[in-house]
C-alpha cells in the first residue's frame, strides 16, 4: 500500500484518515504563495475595477386612467374603452416590451449614433456633452462600427479623418434601415470641411452644426460611431424594465433602465413615456378619426348635390316668374319635405350597411370601422357588435407583437371576432330589412301628397319640387357639418389615459454598478481558496515524507536524530568544520549510539551498519562524519565501502579506488594491503575497490565473516557503508554483523512507500536495532510540530538550530540571496 497524506493507516485500527494538521501546516508553510495569490488577485480586481463604467439605474412613474371618450356616447357614437384600467395596464406592459415600440422610440433619439471622446481606458460616450451635432442624411448608407474621427481646426472648420484596414466595410441606411457592404478608403485618410457644409462621403453623409452658445478648442478630437439599428433596438428592448409600482396601485406603473450614461437613459424613459401617450392617443381616437373621414366622403357628395339642386332652382326662376303659394299648399309642401328628408336617412342608413357588409366579407382588418351613430344608427346590436369586434381587433394586433403567428392565442381571437361578425351580418340583414319597410311606408306616403300637387299647374309642381329637394340637400348637409364638428371637437380636445406621475431626472446617485466591494471580496476568496486547493492537490499527490511527524505516523521505529541541510565543498565536515552545527548534530547522534550499545553485552568492538533505500539520501555523508566524529572522540574506527556497486567515499580522502574491500575478499590482496591509514587521526578506510560482477556472493562469502571478527577484535568501531536496501539485499546480508541499523532518510526526497519495506523487515527480524536518522532537515516554524523524541534528537535540534552562537559563524550572506531565501517558497 502506498502512504500518503490522505491514507495514512493507524498502525493499530486501520482506519483510514485525513492528516488535517499535515495539511494546515503544509498550508502555513506556504503562506507566501497564499499572500501573493491574495495580492495579485486584489490588484486584478483593482484593475477591472478603475477600468469598468460606471452602471446607474433610473425610473420613472406614469399612470393608467379609465376616461371615457366623450365622443363614444349614446348619443353620438358607440361606447369603446380597453376593456377597463386592467386591460390598458396589460397593453402597456407588453407594448414596452415590444420591438416596434422601441424602434420608436431609439429611431427618434437617433441612438444607433453615438459621440465619442478618447477617455484613459476607452472612448467615452458624451452623448449631449458634445459642442456639435451631426444631422445625417438617413437616405445614405452611414458605416458600421468604425468610429470616425472628428478633428476640429477652428471654429467653423473641421478635419474628417480615418484609417481603414480592409477596403469593403459594412454600412447601414437609417431610412428603410437597409444594410449594405461599401467601399471605403484604406490606410490614413483626412479631407477637410466646414461646419454646415453637407459631408459627401462613402462610409459618412451629413452636416455638422456647433450648438448655440458652446465653444470648441482648436484641435479638438471626438469620434463618431454608427450602430446596428436592430441590434441597439434589441439592447434597449431586453434592458427597460416595466412593472407596477406596488400591490395595491396595479394602475401605477415604474419605468426603469440601467445603462452607463444618466441622461441617455433620462431621455430614453422620457421619450418613452411620450411616445406611449401619443400612440394610446392615436388608438383612442381611431373611431373619430375614421368617423370624420367617412363622413368627408359623404359630405363631398351632399355638397355636390346641393350645388346642383341650387343652379336648378336658379335656372327655374330666371326662366319662370315667381309663384305666391297658399297655405294649403304650403303645408302639403312641408309635409313632403318632411318624408323626404326622413327617406333620405333611412337610404343613408341602407347604404352604411351595405358597405359594412361588404367590408366585414372582404376585409381582414376590422380597425377601420367608421361609427355607426355618424349616419344616425341606433341599433344597440349592431352598436354593440361593431365595438367588440373592433376591439378583438385591436387586441389581436397588440399580440401581433408579443406572439407568434399559430399561436392559441390567435386562434381564439379569430374565433371570436368569427363568431361575433356573424352576429352582426344577421343584425345588418334584419336592419335592412326593416328600414326597406320603412322606405315602402314612406314611398306610399309621398306618392299621396303628390297626388294632392298633380292639380297644380305644371311649373308650380316643378317648383315645389325643387324647393322640397333643395330644403333637403341643405338640411342633409348641415347634418353632416354638425357631426364632423363634434368628432373634430372631441378629437382636438382628447387626452391620453397615459399620465405621468414623475418623470426620469438625473438627480445624482443612482448608480448600481459596478460593485467594486463584491468585486474586492470575490478577489479575496479566489486569492485565497485557489492556491489553498493547489496545496490541497499537492498534499493528496505528494507521498514523500517532509517531517518527523509523517515518520512517527508511518513507522513505530525511533528517530535517532537529525543532520540539517548544510553547503560544504566535500564530506568531511565534522573534521573541517568541527564547530559547526552540523557536527554537533553528529556528536548527538554518537551519544545516542552510546545508549544502544550499553545494551549489548559481548565483548570487542560495535559494529554500525548505514542504508537507505535509494541513492541520494546521504548515506555516504553520514557514513563518513559519524566515522570521523568517533574517531576524534579517540575511539580506533574503521569505515568500510561496502557499496560495491556503486563506490563513492574514496574521493573525499583523496585516495584511489583501484583496491579495496572486493580486492581481499577475492583473495587477491591481504587486508592490511588494502586498509589505508586517513589523516584524521584514529580513522582507517577501506575503499570498496574495483566493481565485481557478483557483489551480493562477494558479501555472502566466509571471508567477509572471518573479516568481521577480525574487525572486532582490532578496532573499537566499525562503520559499514552498504548499498541501498530499497534497490538491493547486500544490505540485508550484511545485517546479521550490525549491532545498529540506521536507516537514512532524506527530508522531502524520500518515498512514504519505502518506510513500509523497512517496516516488514524489521518485523521479520531481518533488521535489528534500526533507528531512522533524518537527513537534509531545513527548520521551519511549523516543521515537526508537537513533536519531541528523546536527547539525541534534542540535543541535535537545539545546536542546529537555536545553539548558532557557539558555532563558527559562516560568510555573510548577500541581500540578493536573503530576497530569494525569503520569497522561496519551501
Amino acid at each position: 500500500m502506498e502512504y500518503n497524506e490522505i491514507n495514512d493507516m493507524d498502525q493499530e485500527t486501520g482506519r483510514v484518515s485525513f492528516d488535517f494538521r499535515g495539511f494546515l501546516f503544509k498550508a502555513l508553510n506556504l503562506w507566501k504563495l497564499v499572500l501573493l495569490s491574495v495580492g495579485f488577485a486584489l490588484i486584478i480586481a483593482y484593475l477591472i475595477n478603475v477600468r469598468k463604467q460606471n452602471v446607474y439605474r433610473l425610473d420613472s412613474l406614469i399612470t393608467i386612467e379609465n376616461d371615457q371618450n366623450p365622443f363614444f356616447t349614446a348619443n353620438t357614437s358607440i361606447s369603446f374603452n380597453w376593456g377597463g384600467v386592467s386591460g390598458k395596464v396589460g397593453k402597456i406592459l407588453t407594448t414596452v416590451k415590444t420591438r416596434s415600440h422601441n424602434e420608436l422610440v431609439v429611431d427618434s433619439l437617433q441612438y444607433y449614433m453615438q459621440y465619442l471622446v478618447e477617455g484613459k481606458y476607452r472612448k467615452e460616450d458624451v452623448y449631449t456633452r458634445a459642442p456639435f451635432k451631426v444631422e445625417l442624411d438617413k437616405s445614405k448608407p452611414q458605416v458600421l462600427g468604425y468610429p470616425i474621427g472628428i478633428r476640429f481646426t477652428s471654429d467653423s472648420t473641421f478635419q474628417v479623418f480615418t484609417e481603414f484596414e480592409n477596403p469593403r466595410r459594412g454600412a447601414q441606411v437609417y431610412l428603410d434601415k437597409s444594410k449594405k457592404s461599401i467601399d471605403v478608403p484604406v490606410g490614413a485618410f483626412t479631407k477637410d470641411f466646414r461646419v454646415g457644409e453637407p459631408v459627401q462621403l462613402p462610409f459618412f453623409s451629413g452636416k455638422l452644426f456647433v450648438k448655440p452658445n458652446r465653444s470648441i478648442k482648436q484641435g479638438a478630437v471626438y469620434f463618431v460611431n454608427f450602430l446596428n439599428f436592430d441590434s441597439v433596438v434589441n439592447q434597449y428592448k431586453n434592458g427597460i424594465k416595466i412593472d407596477p409600482f406596488s400591490k395595491t396601485s396595479s394602475s401605477v406603473l415604474r419605468l426603469s433602465l440601467a445603462g452607463n450614461n444618466k441622461a441617455k437613459i433620462v431621455d430614453y424613459l422620457n421619450a418613452t413615456t411620450a411616445i406611449l401617450s401619443r400612440t394610446e392617443l392615436e388608438l383612442k381616437n381611431l373611431y373619430a378619426t375614421n368617423t370624420i373621414k367617412f363622413i368627408d366622403s359623404s359630405l363631398a357628395a351632399v355638397n355636390t348635390n346641393l350645388k346642383d339642386v341650387v343652379d336648378e332652382m336658379n335656372d327655374f326662376r330666371k326662366q319662370n316668374k315667381v309663384f305666391d303659394i297658399d297655405v294649403e299648399i304650403s303645408q302639403v309642401s312641408q309635409q313632403l319635405k318632411e318624408f323626404d328628408k326622413k327617406k333620405q336617412e333611412e337610404e343613408t342608413k341602407l347604404n352604411y350597411l351595405d358597405n359594412l357588409d361588404t367590408y366585414l366579407k372582404t376585409k381582414t382588418d376590422y380597425t377601420q370601422i367608421a361609427a355607426p351613430t355618424s349616419v344616425g344608427i341606433q341599433e344597440r346590436n349592431i352598436l354593440s357588435s361593431v365595438a367588440k369586434i373592433t376591439n378583438l381587433s385591436i387586441e389581436r394586433q397588440n399580440l401581433e407583437y408579443t406572439a407568434k403567428e399559430g399561436n392559441i392565442l390567435f386562434k381564439d381571437l379569430d374565433r371570436q371576432i368569427d363568431s361575433e361578425k356573424n352576429v352582426l351580418l344577421e343584425t345588418i340583414n334584419a336592419t335592412k330589412n326593416t328600414i326597406g319597410i320603412n322606405l315602402n311606408v314612406i314611398n306610399r306616403n309621398i306618392a299621396t301628397l303628390e297626388a294632392k300637387l298633380s292639380g297644380l299647374p305644371e311649373d308650380q309642381q316643378q317648383y315645389l319640387k325643387i324647393q322640397r329637394k333643395l330644403d333637403i340637400s341643405q338640411e342633409a348637409y348641415n347634418v353632416y357639418m354638425n357631426k364632423r364638428s363634434e368628432a373634430a371637437i372631441v378629437k382636438a380636445a382628447n387626452v391620453s389615459d397615459i399620465m405621468v406621475i414623475d418623470a426620469a431626472k438625473d438627480i445624482g446617485g443612482g448608480q448600481i454598478g459596478p460593485n467594486t466591494s463584491l468585486n474586492y471580496m470575490m478577489a479575496l476568496m479566489l486569492g485565497f481558496f485557489i492556491p489553498m486547493f493547489l496545496i490541497f492537490v499537492i498534499f493528496l499527490l505528494d507521498n514523500t515524507i517532509h517531517g518527523s511527524d509523517e515518520v512517527m505516523q508511518l513507522s513505530k521505529i525511533p528517530i535517532l536524530g537529525l543532520i540539517g541541510k548544510y553547503k560544504y565543498k566535500n564530506n568531511l565536515v565534522v573534521f573541517e568544520k568541527p564547530k559547526s552545527a552540523v557536527a554537533e548534530s553528529f556528536r548527538a547522534i554518537r551519544s545516542s549510539l552510546q545508549f544502544i550499545y550499553k545494551k549489548q553485552e559481548h565483548p570487542g568492538g560495535r559494529t554500525l551498519m548505514i542504508t537507505s533505500s535509494v541513492s541520494g539520501e546521504g548515506k555516504t555523508f553520514c557514513s563518513i562524519n559519524i566515522a570521523t566524529v568517533y574517531a576524534l572522540s579517540g575511539k580506533k574506527t574503521i569505515l568500510l565501502g561496502l557499496d560495491l556497486r556503486k563506490p563513492k567515499i574514496f574521493g573525499d580522502f583523496k585516495i584511489t579506488n583501484e583496491q579495496g574491500v572486493v580486492n581481499y575478499l577475492i583473495g587477491e590482496e591481504n587486508f592490511d594491503d588494502v586498509k589505508i591509514k586517513t589523516h584524521i587521526d584514529n580513522l582507517d578506510i577501506v575503499p570498496s575497490g574495483p566493481i565485481p560482477p557478483n557483489p551480493s556472493e562477494l558479501l555472502m562469502s566466509d571471508n567477509m565473516h572471518v573479516l568481521m571478527e577480525k574487525l572486532r577484535n582490532e578496532y573499537d568501531i566499525i562503520i559499514l557503508d552498504t548499498p541501498p536496501l530499497g534497490l538491493v539485499t547486500d544490505a540485508l546480508e550484511l545485517s546479521q554483523y550490525a549491532d545498529a541499523t540506521i536507516f537514512m532518510i532524506r527530508l522531502d526526497y524520500t518515498k512514504k512507500g519505502m518506510l513500509q519495506l523497512v517496516n516488514a523487515k524489521h518485523k521479520a527480524g531481518e533488521l535489528k536495532n534500526v533507528s531512522f536518522l533524518l537527513n537534509f532537515y531545513k527548520h521551519k516554524a511549523n516543521h515537526n510540530y508537537g513533536y519531541g523524541y528523546g536527547y539525541g534528537y534534542g540535543y541535535g535540534y537545539g545546536y542546529g538550530v537555536y545553539g548558532n552562537a557557539y558555532h563558527e559563524k559562516d560568510k555573510p550572506v548577500s541581500f540578493i540571496k536573503r530576497l530569494k531565501k525569503w520569497l522561496r517558497l519551501k
